[in-house]
Order: C-alpha cells, then structure tokens, then sequence
C-alpha cells in the first residue's frame, strides 16, 4: 500500500534536500538527502544492512522539522470557542479552504435564494448569523490587522464552490481579501487537502468535518514544526492564487 506522505521541511531553500517528511499513518520519519559514499567513513558505521543507504543531514533538520511527539498533542475546541478567535488576532487571520462544500452554507435563506436566481443579495451581510462575525471583521481589520483567505475551485466549480465565489464580494466589503486558485494548480503545488485558519503565525486552527461536511470541531496546535509547515502553505498559496475579482472575471469569461 503506498504510504501517505507530508513534507515537513528542508534544511535548504534552494534544492529541497535534505528533507524530512512525515508517514501520516505510522508516525515514521523519513529523511534524505546526500549518502555517506567514502568507503572509510561507511566502515565506521554499525549495523548497516546490505541495502540500506546512509544519508549525512545536518543537525538542524533534524532539530527543526522531526515531530517532537509520537503522537501530535492538539488541543480540541467546541465551535464557539472557535468562533471568539476572530475577535483576539493580533496581527493575520489566514485560511486555506479545501472542501468542495460545506454543509453548514446550505443552512439559510441566502443559499435558497442563490440555487434559485445565482445571486445572493447585496443584504445578505446583514442577516442575524452574519452580522457578528461582519462586525468582527470590520473592527479587526479597521485597526490595520488582515484577514486574508484562499479557496480552492474546482473545474467545474461545484455549486458549492459557486455559492461562496458569489459571497466573496460581501465579504471582501467589510474587510477580507480574497484569492482563489484552481484545484489542478494547488495539486501542482501539492497543497494539502486541509482546512485551517493560521493566526498570528503561531496557532493553528485545524477544522474537522465529518462525513457530511458538516463542521464539528476544531483543533488548535502550536507544535512549532506544524506551524512553521502551516505558513509555508500560506505563502506558497497566497503567491500563486489570484485575487477574487479576477478570478471570477476569467471564470466567467471562459464560461
């Protein structure tokens, strides 16, 4: 069976080697990078078995990007807990959104509304389950702090993926910034399928969702290594996706 891999992190900017990566299922560490070929040295080591390869890696790879725990300590949150985090950021609120729906959008009157005629409303901002995290948002980043996001969009856009393209532009009104990235390019870039809020750089807010997609709880972690490895898929995402009115003006000039 083919191990589900991670890519935790290198030890060089440039090449990507030597690098440590993550078997998700047994918790092995897999590490490469340049062998050991001087035969002097290879006579030093002990218990190397015919077919095994040694590999010399510097001591800060190992320092920096090998899990710290056998098994990932996380804290787990109920969902309005999750919610008062958008009020306490300091400086980046940062998501990366992955699913192609998400149960809790089909919930109101502005989903009815856009399966019926494709639009949400310019009032849909207003409604009650709303307007808190509106106000929210509005007062965060009126004090200079940023609330940025990149979803993911299949080809072709499911009607989920639709409904939140349309919601985008009430969203960015109050303060967000929005980009969005094809599914085949994010697999190019092999992001993840995960779903998280980052903030501040340093909390990670991992979203969990059942079978229905629907949302049931949240997991924070402030690992380093998970940290580090959750801002270099912002970064990777953030520079390649294209901001929401372009998208959206291509997306539709294609269509």
């Amino acid at each position: 069976m083919t191990r589900r891999l991670r890519f935790n992190g290198t030890g060089s900017g440039v090449t990507g080697c030597p690098s440590v990566h993550e078997d998700l299922d047994t918790g092995e560490v897999i590490v490469h990078g340049p062998p050991l070929a001087e035969q002097d040295d290879l006579a030093q080591l002990q218990h190397l078995s015919e077919g095994e390869v040694a590999v010399v890696v510097p001591r800060d790879l190992l320092v920096d990007w090998t899990p710290k725990e056998r098994t990932r300590k996380v804290r787990t949150i109920d969902l309005d807990e999750f919610g008062s985090l958008f009020g306490k950021y300091e400086h980046t609120a940062w998501r990366l959104e992955t699913r192609r729906r998400y149960a809790s959008d089909e919930k109101n009157d502005r989903w009815t509304r856009f399966v019926s005629t494709g639009e949400t409303g310019d009032d849909w901002a207003d409604a009650a389950e709303v307007r808190q995290f509106r106000d929210t948002v509005r007062a965060q980043t009126q004090q200079g702090k940023r609330m940025e996001r990149v979803r993911i969009v299949d080809q072709p856009a499911t009607l989920g993926q639709r409904y939140l393209l349309n919601c985008a532009k009430g969203n960015i009104s109050f303060g967000e910034d929005i980009r969005n990235m094809w599914r085949a390019d994010a697999d190019r870039l092999r992001l993840p399928a995960e779903d998280f809020w980052l903030f501040d750089s340093r909390l990670v807010a991992l979203l969990q969702f059942d079978q229905d997609d629907e949302l049931t709880h949240v997991d924070l972690i402030t690992e380093p290594a998970e940290v580090v490895r959750c801002c270099m898929i912002r970064d990777a995402a953030w520079h390649h996706a294209v901001p929401w009115e372009r998208f959206t003006a291509e997306m539709n000039g294609d269509a």
